[in-house]
């Protein structure tokens, strides 16, 4: 089957599903005619309908839908004169994705997912502010993202996976939120949120746990690293020791030097303290215990 184009279009159609269908073709622009979905203003309508027959009034009914949202069904009733969709996902339609779509700025959820088509994505996209979920998967859409993308700040679902797009995914806060699976199956794609870097790229911001934690093979090799050259210059050292005689006397010369020194200096050091806490007693005592530290290490 295919789906004829027209230009009489009831404007007061708001959800267009028809989905997991054998439709094909291509898409009709005079999709871009749905007045509901363009146009501020319009009369929202209450959605309790009065239930009569023969003219005898039986009751009221409200109008229920059960709609994929987000990759999950949910059931709109009350709210549903708010929702604005198209799905056209799980058919063959082929061709391009009309610029004239993108005139619906009020749609809120465009599903084109699991067709055959083909073309880039339109580049005046981003000016369908209001989408809250779009959805372009498996297709064979080539091209890159439109720059344009970046002023869907509502966007809150995205799939353009398994396609062939390529170029670098425009910088925002939107876009770079998904998950990446969400761009896998386009080769040519880069940047953000990806681990791809774009040529001229010196350095992906955002965290990474490859590059900021080391994984468990490679902490156990820093430390058996760090354990083997340790002993290795250890047993370097001692046996330099053994084998060098004048080196080995050099080395402890100066180990017993320093040592005098440190026991001066702390000898002092302590009959300081005891000479400002008891002046008269310790005054003798400290001259004694200063020129017997400095005969010591003169002696050495």
């Amino acid at each position: 089957m295919v789906i004829k184009p027209t230009k009489a279009v009831d404007q007061h159609l708001k959800i267009l599903d028809l989905s997991i269908n054998k439709l094909q073709g291509a898409i009709p622009p005079c999709l871009g005619n749905l007045t509901s979905i363009v146009q501020d203003g319009l009369e929202v309508r209450e959605n309790v309908h009065n239930l009569e027959s023969a003219d005898v009034f039986l009751g009221t009914y409200v109008d229920r839908s059960m709609i994929k949202w987000q990759g999950s069904e949910c059931e709109f009733g009350s709210t549903i004169e708010l929702v604005k969709i198209i799905n056209l996902s799980s058919n063959n339609l082929t061709g391009k994705i009309p610029d004239e779509l993108t005139d619906l700025h009020k749609l809120i959820a465009l599903n084109l997912s699991m067709n055959t088509l083909v073309g880039e994505i339109p580049s005046n996209i981003g000016q369908m502010k209001e989408l809250l979920i779009l959805d372009l998967s498996r297709n064979n859409l080539r091209g890159g993202l439109p720059s344009s993308m970046s002023q869907m700040t509502l966007l809150n679902y995205l799939d353009v996976s398994y396609n062939s797009l390529s170029g670098r995914i425009p910088s925002s806060t939107q876009l770079q939120s998904f998950d990446p699976s969400r761009y896998t199956g386009n080769a040519g794609l880069c940047g953000l949120p990806l681990p791809k870097y774009c040529p001229g790229d010196k350095e992906l911001e955002g965290p990474t746990v490859a590059s900021e934690n080391m994984d468990d093979g490679e902490e156990r090799w820093f430390y058996i690293g760090g354990a083997t050259g340790f002993v290795t210059g250890f047993w370097m050292v001692c046996i330099a020791l053994i084998v060098n005689r004048r080196g080995r006397h050099a080395f402890f010369h100066v180990m017993n030097s320093l040592e005098n020194w440190v026991y001066v200096k702390v000898m002092v050091f302590i009959a300081k303290v005891r000479r400002v806490s008891h002046p008269k007693f310790y005054g003798y005592k400290y001259g004694i215990v200063k020129c017997n530290a400095l005969l010591s290490f003169k002696s050495v």
